[in-house]
């Protein structure tokens, strides 16, 4: 039987050298959404289970997408209806299951003379989308009039306009809908590891892969780590992963870029979510959350380093001048643009297509050793990814003589986090556990917040809110709104790094870069003197989260690609 597992910072090293220590049904090689999806699926049914991701969970594409658990609109128009009726119905799972990270957002689609979509053919296909994806009632589509649609979002381009249609989309917080997923296996017996490189695999005799040889990336530390079975989820390195176990062959994957910029409210007051035609004939979203208003995505090839894609003059310009031409009336410069993220999309390469054209389809490829691939997908797809694969494994290990597991159970089970009534309940939990905050002494509105973002894992930070209140000896600079998510972190959300506590456990570097900058030393300070870190320890993760914010801020020169953060943080080019 498996044993929950802790997720405490604290103690990763210690579990760490214990992978050595027993043979793993599962071992899969990334901490993405779709390698944590398999885990949770493959511990659910049983397995012992090991993930090892080389950076932070959700570091790579997982936590650089568009934030929407989409129902896959765009594929009607290249006539995929069935990836459209399974990822619709699949994102009312990942609602269900997830209610705190996940969110109804009704979408506006400006209807133009000359644009992408017609008032006939979007009508016919939203009414295809919603019995496809299985909508509800209450969030089927609707066609708007001119006036409806400018009442709706009055800084819509006038011109040429000739209504909206009118649909929901589910808005999500990518990073922390994986961290929730990989702590629901962890909760389950998954052993999962952060920072922890497959840096080798591992065969028999007769060439079968038996396991992988990990290591730690905070020391340099090796175990090795024996598996039935192994998985290849390594998102955007998957090809790097088939090329060890000398399968690279046939398909292969092409990275495409995406980019999205952020801008203050005060500067793009959207008060509704729209996606809108740009004058080349592709398709952006503008979404507002939190006090701003995000835009994206670009789609272009990218052959650079997939670790830390960067967004160029060029891409920000791009995004710059499809808002100007869908919102006339805002006249935003670059010198609005607060932060911004760039993502790499693991495509499967298909000859003679373009990046937008590129199938978004999942594949799962095998290797004379047994390597299990997996390569493509999307971030609504996951769970149903993750069933896929996870009957694949039980297949092979039954084939080999072993143990008989059952059909998965996800569908209907709550990550963490999520466990709180379902949807429909959600609105009545935030107002209890903000009245349960306030009676304790919290500041309403923060626990409103914090139930809002944590879902039913509130209680540890109301609970760690107690015990800091309590302790009189305790001096931190930080405010409870810092502290009580940061030791949540900490202890069980495997943070080690400053840049995961802002980027994945927050979202602050992307949404409130102010905050991040406020709170960046006290919150260094904090954690190098709990983690125990040295003098390098902490040169190191500060410098590498200043290249986070230099990342998220200034936008390079094409020619910069290829230069190291630290070159362009010596101001020796400028863009």
């Amino acid at each position: 039987m498996n044993q929950p597992q802790t997720l405490s910072s604290l103690d990763r090293k210690q579990r760490f050298q214990k992978i050595k220590d027993r043979t793993y049904d599962l071992i899969v090689i990334g901490g993405g959404i779709t390698g944590v999806g398999i885990a949770l699926d493959a511990v659910t049914r049983g397995m012992s289970v090991l993930v090892v991701e080389m950076q932070d969970f959700a570091a790579g594409t997982s936590s650089r997408s568009t934030k929407l658990v989409h129902g896959g609109l765009r594929y009607l128009k290249q006539f995929e209806v069935g990836m459209v009726a399974e990822v619709g119905k699949e994102r009312a799972v990942v609602y269900e299951n997830g209610p705190h990270v996940t969110t109804p957002e009704w979408m506006l689609l400006p209807i133009h003379q000359g644009g992408t979509f017609g008032k006939f053919s979007t009508s016919i296909g939203l009414m295809v989308y919603d019995f496809l994806a299985g909508v509800k009632r209450q969030e089927r589509r609707s066609m708007l009039t001119i006036a409806e649609t400018l009442k709706r979002e009055p800084l819509l381009k006038q011109d040429g306009l000739k209504g909206g249609g009118y649909y929901v989309e589910y808005r999500t917080d990518d990073a922390r809908l994986t961290l929730e997923v990989m702590k629901e296996a962890a909760s389950r017996g998954a052993h999962v590891f952060n920072y922890a490189k497959a840096e080798s695999l591992n065969y028999d005799s007769n060439g079968r892969i038996t396991g992988i040889t990990v290591k730690d990336m905070l020391d340099g530390e090796t175990q090795s780590a024996i598996g039935t079975k192994i998985v290849n989820a390594a998102g955007p390195w998957v090809d790097q992963i088939r090329e060890m176990d000398k399968s690279k062959k046939g398909k292969m994957l092409q990275h495409t870029k995406g980019v999205h910029i952020v801008i203050d409210q005060s500067k793009f007051p959207l008060q509704q979510a729209v996606y809108f035609d740009t004058p080349d004939g592709r398709m952006v979203f503008a979404i507002p959350r939190d006090g701003k208003t995000y835009v994206g995505t670009t789609d272009t090839v990218y052959k650079a380093d997939p670790v830390r894609p960067l967004i160029t003059v060029e891409d920000r310009d791009y995004i710059l001048k499809a808002i100007h031409y869908m919102f006339p009336s805002v006249k935003i410069t670059a010198s609005d643009v607060e932060s911004g993220w760039a993502g790499v999309r693991p495509l499967i390469l298909e000859e003679g297509k373009s990046p937008s054209e590129i199938s978004r389809k999942d594949e799962i490829w095998e290797s004379p050793s047994g390597l299990i691939t997996i390569a493509g997908g999307k971030l609504t797809g996951y769970r149903k990814m993750a069933d896929m694969v996870v009957n694949l494994v039980v297949k092979r290990i039954q084939e080999g003589g072993g143990h008989a597991y059952g059909s998965g159970i996800t569908k209907e089970m709550p990550i963490s986090g999520g466990h709180v009534g379902g949807s429909e309940r959600f609105p009545e939990f935030i107002r209890k556990k903000a009245d349960q905050g306030a009676a304790q002494g919290i500041d309403r509105k923060l626990a409103e917040k914090w139930a809002a973002m944590y879902g039913s894992n509130v209680a540890e930070l109301f609970r760690l809110a107690s015990e800091e209140t309590k302790n009189e000896e305790v001096s931190s600079a930080l405010p409870l709104s810092v502290l009580v998510p940061l030791q949540y972190a900490i202890l069980h959300e495997l943070t080690v790094k400053p840049a995961d506590f802002f980027i994945r456990r927050t979202g602050s570097l992307l949404f409130n870069i102010a905050w991040t900058r406020r709170w960046k030393k006290p919150v260094i300070d904090y954690m190098a003197a709990v983690l125990e870190w040295n003098h390098d320890q902490q040169a190191e993760y500060s410098r590498e989260l200043d290249e986070e914010l230099d990342a998220a801020t200034r936008p390079v020169a094409e020619e910069e690609w290829s230069v190291s953060p630290a070159v362009r943080n010596q101001g020796k080019l400028t863009s």
